[in-house]
């Protein structure tokens, strides 16, 4: 199980608003945030705009307001609810591989994501892989290789996140995908503007947590009966 990290594991729209609230800055609301062409989703809307324009023009505007993310993602940013109770489940299960491969914005963010998650209980080391790429790579490749270094079967394969280009990764790469629409995209976005099937979109935390139990043959928490 291939793992997404902003705005699948991590409630990262909360930790980006919140570091922008900190500079004068304001993102709007998440529904708002979704809807967003990506190239516009952190200048904000027509409210927004001008103001975090103004205050995001300039090298060292940007270093600051990247220091303060990263900060806010070491000391306070928060998993979703139930990914906690996911990640130990999977970590204590013999014969399955899990990690992360992600695109992670923060200074050093091996190092804060190792931060965050030491927070929660989780020690990433226990992870058999954890892949922080560009912001620009495309993850298809690293998926690829991480599935043929491990042997593991396509049809066994699972790859989450929260953008399109994480669906495209996982179908080129011979995975099944899990896209959620609680991250950078909603429901309507993903299966409108970018055609991903309704049946690949998970609408909160809690369901995609049990979706990916019940595909690997696990008992999910809300109900220990369910296969």
């Amino acid at each position: 199980m291939i793992f997404d990290a902003d705005g699948t594991t991590i409630d990262a729209f909360h930790a980006v608003e919140q570091s922008f609230l900190r500079h004068g800055m304001a993102l709007g609301d998440l529904e708002r945030f979704q809807k967003r062409r990506k190239l516009f989703k952190y200048l904000g809307g027509l409210r927004e705009f001008p103001n975090n324009l103004r205050r995001q023009f300039g090298k060292q505007s940007r270093k600051h307001l990247l220091s303060t993310l990263t900060e806010f993602y070491r000391y306070e940013a928060s998993l979703y609810p139930g990914i906690e109770s996911l990640l130990r489940t999977l970590l204590a299960t013999p014969d399955v591989r899990i990690g992360m491969v992600t695109r992670n914005v923060t200074m050093e963010p091996e190092e804060t994501l190792s931060r965050l998650f030491r927070r929660h209980g989780i020690d990433t080391r226990e992870f058999d892989f954890l892949l922080c790429l560009p912001l620009r790579e495309d993850k298809t490749p690293h998926f690829r290789r991480t599935r043929e270094r491990y042997a593991v079967n396509p049809a066994r394969a699972y790859a989450c996140g929260d953008e399109y280009s994480d669906y495209r990764a996982a179908i080129g790469a011979a995975m099944c995908p899990f896209v959620v629409a609680y991250g950078a995209e909603d429901r309507l976005r993903l299966k409108d503007a970018f055609d991903v099937p309704e049946e690949c979109i998970v609408p909160s935390p809690e369901e995609f947590c049990s979706r990916l139990l019940h595909a690997l043959d696990l008992p999910s928490p809300r109900n220990p009966e369910q296969g």
